[in-house]
């Protein structure tokens, strides 16, 4: 068949690329950030497109032509710098299914979500369910699949937090540790979409895919803490109010375009717990779904994986930490202008060293304010290398004794060079 996978670069997305070519299928993904994943998926047809743009049934038809079968990956937490819920879940959903009644397509597979609980009427779960319930209305021959927490050997948003979490020294911080919390597999979620194409789920099915164990959000934390290979710890249930304070620094992020998994919508779905136990069918008998220590278990961690969970919490105070250092140095150098000028001025004269005092303190203020915005996040930091190479290069030429200067003002750069490095190491989120 040849399918078409709708939010192809994402978490679920590439697995699902994944599964269907050794399906033997012929895949096309539309995503907005291709070209990391063209060079690790070569055999997909890639295309770069924003479907929260996708807003006419015209806009839908070059891109469904020969297409036999729809797989929506396309998902959307909140509303934030690059994200536009409503766009992206429903309004471009209602006319993919138009053009799909008018297309050669003979099956959508949409991957959703549950659609009850105390998160319902949230933007994220009510576009979900109004878009599911205009599939189902449509003529259209579908099948929804509606995984609970999703598992996977990678770790993106909810997972890559609980594997953080996980890896904390001699304790396991957590909000709500109580709440009930359903897994599934990614692999047994691919294989829930491969049965859906070859028809071994029949369509018009809603299914929830869960796996039967019971857990708490701290059994899964600890769990992944054994697979990580670290001893045993002690869970600090915090109150429930930080999730609010949490939440929100979390949603001034998004606004800056990080994509937090401890945004509000996702705290206010975790307040109730994670499932998928609202849908219409369970799994069907075609799906083994395994447990989580199961899953777990199928792949063995690595150092890696250990990495990994340790920086992803140290991600944002390493961007806030540089965003600091560079605009506070800005305004030090111009709040204390007169000292600044002094070491410039015996080399490049007083008028010189005043126009290099300016200039270099408001570069320095620009690169710490852009760091917090994560489309230019990468930008600043590539910025932030060659100022301070610049600079200690510079400085060492014009003004070398400011190196056994007490206050250390080239020493102090060299660690910030090296954080700066360390940023951009880990700054990719897929």
């Amino acid at each position: 068949m040849k399918v078409l996978v709708l939010g192809g670069t994402g978490f679920i997305g590439q697995q699902v690329c994944q599964r269907l070519l050794s399906d033997g299928h012929v895949v096309t993904a539309v995503g907005r950030d291709i070209a990391e994943v063209c060079r690790r998926i070569k055999q997909v047809t890639w295309r770069s497109i924003d479907i929260g743009k996708l807003t006419s049934v015209d806009d839908w038809v070059p891109l469904l032509a020969g297409v036999d079968a729809v797989v929506n990956c396309v998902g959307a937490l909140q509303d934030g710098a690059r994200d536009n819920v409503t766009a992206v879940q429903l309004d471009a959903m209602l006319k993919l299914y138009e053009a799909a009644a008018q297309s050669s397509v003979r099956l959508v597979v949409q991957i959703s979500t549950a659609i009850e609980g105390r998160g319902a009427s949230l933007p994220f779960i009510a576009t979900k369910r109004a878009a599911d319930e205009a599939l189902v209305q449509s003529t259209v021959p579908h099948i929804i699949l509606r995984p609970a927490l999703v598992i996977g050997r990678n770790a993106h948003g909810g997972t890559a937090l609980i594997r953080s979490l996980a890896s904390f020294p001699l304790i396991v911080p957590l909000i709500h540790s109580d709440r009930p919390v359903e897994i599934v597999a990614l692999s047994d979620l691919t294989e829930a979409v491969s049965a859906s194409l070859d028809g071994r789920i029949s369509t018009a099915s809603d299914i929830a895919l869960a796996s039967r164990q019971h857990h708490t959000l701290a059994d899964v934390v600890l769990a992944h803490r054994s697979w990580l290979g670290l001893g045993k710890a002690t869970v600090v249930r915090l109150p429930h109010r930080l999730a609010t304070i949490t939440a929100w620094l979390a949603d001034c992020a998004g606004f800056l375009g990080w994509r937090s998994p401890l945004r509000s919508t996702a705290m206010k779905i975790m307040a109730d717990g994670v499932f998928s136990s609202n849908a219409v069918d369970t799994s069907p008998s075609v799906l083994q779904l395994r447990s989580l220590e199961e899953t777990l278990s199928a792949s063995l961690s690595g150092v890696q994986d250990l990495w990994f969970a340790r920086l992803y919490l140290l991600k944002p105070l390493i961007i806030l930490v540089l965003a600091l250092f560079w605009t506070v140095s800005g305004i030090i150098a111009l709040l204390a202008f007169s000292a600044s000028t002094t070491h410039l001025a015996d080399s490049f004269g007083e008028t010189s060293s005043v126009v290099l005092t300016v200039c270099t303190s408001l570069v320095d203020i620009v690169l710490g304010c852009l760091v917090l915005f994560r489309r230019f996040a990468t930008i600043a930091m590539t910025g932030m290398l060659l100022i301070s190479i610049v600079y200690l290069i510079g400085g060492s030429l014009f003004t070398p004794t400011l190196w056994l200067d007490p206050l250390g003002p080239y020493v102090k750069v060299i660690p910030s060079l090296f954080l700066t490095l360390v940023g951009m190491a880990v700054i990719n989120e897929r």
